[in-house]
């Protein structure tokens, strides 16, 4: 049966935390682990994960929850270490305040791959955007193709973070660039898909909501420092001319729906 090591990563998350450990606890999926990797929080971030971790221990309770909490280089580098300790087949990220959609969100993606078949590298699906109440808002605007490519990105992160589920030997082999300080997470969706392909590894689309995301993150509050790092990363990996021809269409595009 798959495992997934569910990677949550924390800082000062107190307010929003709650709710993502709640959502993960309440998964019907008994294979699997939580890793709570916190940047060394002064609020009562630590203290909930750890009451999480206790209330877990004694429980009939299937998943393995471990917590460090350290000085860190910010999300990426969190989310690399997240990644070193990984023992399960896939890693996903799902950080405080990002939730499951249902209880049996981990199950549907497991079931999306059958018995005996070499595992894909990403499995992945469609987000829904959240707000600090955790009540839906909408549908993310960009939904992941049928068949998903490295080159599905130079339309723009068609698949969103928390919903894009990569192999462990893959995401190990492929940390975060941490020159990114914004976009770091859409540089590794594409080498994690070229390293796919050099391997000639599939991926999945698993045809359903699987994340809620939180509106208003990271990237949200630095939306322009995001942008020109996201044009950085779009220019290394499909070469200039092409970016520039594909940010031509998202000027004309928006003007179309003004």
């Amino acid at each position: 049966m798959i495992r997934f090591t569910i990677i949550t990563c924390t800082y000062n998350a107190g307010a929003v935390l709650q709710r993502t450990l709640s959502s993960v606890f309440a998964q019907t999926h008994s294979h699997l682990e939580h890793l709570i990797i916190d940047g060394a929080s002064t609020d009562n971030t630590v203290a909930l994960a750890e009451a999480y971790r206790q209330h877990t221990a004694t429980e009939d309770y299937c998943h393995d929850v471990t917590i460090v909490s350290e000085p860190d280089k910010g999300l990426y580098d969190a989310m690399n270490k997240g990644i070193d300790l990984a023992t399960g087949d896939y890693v996903l990220f799902l950080n405080a305040g990002d939730t499951f959609p249902s209880p049996d969100t981990l199950e549907t993606v497991a079931e999306s791959v059958g018995d005996g078949e070499e595992l894909p590298a990403v499995l992945y699906g469609d987000t829904d955007i959240v707000d600090d109440g955790g009540h839906f808002i909408r549908h993310r605007r960009l939904s992941p193709p049928r068949r998903l490519s490295p080159r599905s990105f130079l339309s723009g992160m068609v698949v969103c973070h928390q919903a894009f589920y990569a192999r462990t030997d893959l995401a190990k082999a492929t940390k975060y660039d941490l020159r990114y300080r914004f976009s770091a997470d859409f540089d590794w969706c594409i080498r994690i898909m070229k390293l796919a392909r050099q391997r000639h590894i599939g991926m999945r689309n698993v045809g359903a909501v699987v994340a809620d995301y939180l509106d208003g993150g990271m990237t949200t509050a630095n939306h322009q420092e995001s942008l020109n790092e996201r044009f950085r990363v779009m220019c290394r990996h499909f070469g200039l001319l092409p970016t520039l021809a594909m940010h031509s269409w998202f000027v004309v595009r928006s003007i179309i729906r003004r």
